[in-house]
């Protein structure tokens, strides 16, 4: 079995400049940088779209206005990995907060897909599936196949509405049955029991989990300096070696060993 490509996920940019291995940076936080300088590690940006739909109910960010964004960070940070699209998710809790309903949220994902690639052709867009049933992201699809896009023939395709309940079965039998539809995916917010239940069959995976350890817990004893290591890239890059050391041991070993020597960053 392999290991998916695990970004760290960094709500500081300027670690874009210190860290060897792949970082997931929100474009929230990357538009504040007036000056970017080319990335010394792997990145791909997230849209920042839980944060902008959770607090407006829409998207207040145009299209046009995230294509020009994300075509300057390419430009100056160097290419990305990918730029994940303006979906709309579909938790419950969401669809309550728009009042629009699952479909609606499905078909506007697809239409701001083929609007960022219509926008800015050049940059590699990730595609997100997404819904809350198994049923409803096969419906995804297939709005995507009748948009005249094969999720298939992508690199990447995102898995949305995920992150809240990834410790389930429902969502380790979701992720089995896209990837076994020929789909390369790309799963948001993923925490180790996700990993751990469904992660060798994703192509790459992103995760926030340690801010949220460091906020709870004593700083490391080399960072006395502050209350807490939530900010801290030493505290972030122990964790993910911590990580990548525990599901190499639970049987990805060689795929994420070798991962960890082309990084430069062993546990």
């Amino acid at each position: 079995m392999t290991a998916p490509l695990f970004y760290l996920g960094a709500h500081q940019p300027h670690w874009l400049w210190n860290a060897e291995f792949p970082l997931f940076v929100s474009h929230r936080q990357l538009t504040r940088k007036a000056r970017l300088r080319p990335a010394t590690c792997r990145w791909a940006l997230d849209s920042g779209g839980f944060t902008e739909l959770s607090l407006n109910g829409r998207w207040l960010t145009s299209p046009g206005q995230y294509a020009r964004a994300a075509t300057r960070y390419a430009e100056h940070l160097g290419a990305p990995d990918f730029m994940s699209q303006q979906d709309w998710m579909c938790e419950p809790f969401m669809i309550e907060r728009t009042g629009l309903s699952v479909r609606e949220h499905q078909e506007r994902t697809v239409v701001n897909y083929l609007e960022l690639r219509t926008l800015a052709p050049a940059l590699p867009w990730l595609p997100v599936l997404q819904g809350w049933t198994l049923s409803d992201y096969l419906r995804c699809i297939d709005l995507y196949a009748s948009a005249g896009v094969d999720l298939a023939a992508l690199p990447r395709v995102g898995l949305g509405s995920v992150c809240r309940r990834q410790s389930t079965g429902e969502i380790g039998h979701i992720v089995a049955t896209l990837a076994g539809r020929g789909l390369r995916l790309h799963g948001f917010g993923v925490k180790t029991g996700g990993l751990q239940r469904y992660g060798h069959q994703l192509a790459s995976a992103d995760s926030m989990a340690w801010s949220y350890n460091a906020r709870h817990l004593p700083p490391l004893p080399d960072c006395a300096g502050h209350k807490n290591c939530v900010n801290c890239l030493p505290y972030a890059t122990r964790w993910r070696g911590r990580l990548l050391a525990g599901m190499a041991a639970r049987g990805h070993q060689t795929d994420l060993l070798a991962l960890q020597a082309h990084e430069g960053s062993a546990p």
